[in-house]
């Protein structure tokens, strides 16, 4: 009886006889590319590879692209000082842009779009001829009050060239990269005489910089302000630099110009300031050259259109009075390397060389005509009695001075001038007949 328990008690204990493989090794995923690595000398063919193309990169020769002399003006600032400077897009743009100045094939540069306000007037217009030659697709703004067609009509046809009829004292809406606001009349000559004419300079100044700001703000462009000499007044300070702030009649007959881009300048830096607008801010001292207006009431054009028509130069008051003069491509030049570079001023721009009224005169004389007369005249309300720039801001974080001399760019505007006066004559004396 005992015996037949105990065997059935065996039996119950035997088990199936089935496969159980053994349990992963977790290290396994490690231990084996470790091994692949080591074995045939892997690892020493990868650290030397490593070390050939350190080597290589660290004696790979850089270049530093071709020096201009017109500086700010190249194609490659053209493609990018709009944009905020980055350690990635200087090596894409010295690799592809300034290495000899070749550009790989499927890589093209792109020309910058602008809007020049009054781009049919004198500077203006002079301003567009550089930005065109650039590259740049260009947007003249003008209301046709001192601007003149003629002054842009070459441009007419080109496809990256336009131009809008429109006054600045109301809204515009455009896309563009950068913004020279230069729309205002800039002489006291006889459209200073009618109360529309002085409102409509002090709007300009006013509104139009404030709609123009307003446009750069919305569209993120760069803003540049073409501020005048004149916000200095009468000075007391001699020469004139940035921080003076000047001796300004508010009241006087020229008020609505010297203080309305005195109150342009405070909605520059204000829309700067408080709405992070990218601003310049010129103040341009007095200038000269071809397509200037023959009537507009400067000293330089009154003296060379009369000398042309052999009337005698007026000379107001003692022509003691000092004035500095600049030639246009001069200012145009420092306009452009003011809006590429990243100080927003203001900066004198202007001629530091002083002439007299009279010394003036006599070099229109030997210029011209040396039997011209010169004729004195009461002088005007609030005329300046010395104007001369300290340009030294300029030359220091712009790299600029003028070039042109009096003396070589006077016949240069005469050249121009005589042409216009006497083939406005010429047409005048056909429509009598």
């Amino acid at each position: 009886m005992a015996s037949e328990l105990i065997f059935r008690g065996h039996e119950s204990q035997q088990t199936p006889d089935t496969y159980s493989p053994k349990p992963n090794k977790p290290w396994l995923s490690i231990i084996r590319p470790v091994r692949y690595i080591l074995r045939e000398q892997r690892l020493i063919f990868t650290l030397l590879g490593i070390l050939i193309a350190t080597l290589f990169f660290s004696f790979l020769p850089t270049h530093p692209g071709p020096t201009h002399p017109s500086g700010p003006t190249t194609t490659h600032l053209s493609t990018t000082s709009s944009f905020p400077s980055s350690p990635q897009r200087d090596f894409f743009a010295d690799k592809f842009v300034n290495s000899g100045g070749k550009i790989p094939l499927g890589l093209k540069t792109k020309g910058l779009r602008i809007v020049v306000t009054g781009g049919a007037g004198f500077v203006g217009s002079h301003l567009v001829d550089r930005l065109m030659a650039r590259g740049d697709s260009v947007i003249v703004v003008d209301n046709f009050f001192t601007g003149r067609k003629e002054n842009v009509m070459h441009h007419f046809g080109n496809p990256r060239f336009e131009m809008i009829r429109h006054d600045v004292v109301e809204p515009l809406l455009l896309e563009v990269d950068q913004i020279y606001h230069l729309a205002c009349p800039a002489s006291p000559g006889s459209h200073y005489l009618l109360l529309e004419s002085l409102i409509l300079v002090y709007k300009t100044n006013v509104v139009g910089t404030l709609n123009m700001l307003g446009l750069a703000k919305r569209i993120g462009a760069r803003f540049l302000l073409t501020s005048t000499s004149e916000v200095y007044g009468d000075p007391l300070q001699h020469p004139q630099v940035e921080t003076y702030w000047g001796n300004v009649n508010p009241i006087g007959v020229r008020s609505c110009y010297d203080e309305g881009k005195r109150t342009a300048e405070t909605l520059t830096m204000d829309y700067h300031r408080g709405a992070g607008v990218e601003v310049r801010i010129a103040r341009i001292f007095n200038t000269y050259g071809p397509r200037m207006c023959i009537d507009d009431g400067r000293v330089v054009s009154n003296f060379v259109a009369q000398a042309l028509r052999k009337e005698p130069l007026t000379v107001y008051g003692d022509g003691k009075q000092t004035r500095s003069f600049q030639y246009v491509s001069d200012l145009v030049e420092g306009l452009m390397r003011l809006m590429e570079g990243e100080h927003v001023g203001p900066f004198n721009l202007g001629n530091p060389g002083e002439f007299t009224m009279l010394e003036l005169a006599q070099v229109v004389q030997e210029t011209i005509d040396p039997n011209a007369k010169i004729e004195f005249r009461p002088n005007t309300e609030d005329d300046p009695h010395k104007r001369k720039p300290d340009i030294t801001k300029a030359k220091d974080l712009l790299g600029w001075e003028p070039k042109v001399p009096l003396r070589k760019g006077l016949p240069l505007m005469v050249s121009d001038f005589r042409q216009r006066v006497f083939g406005d004559q010429k047409e005048d004396g056909a429509t009598t007949a």
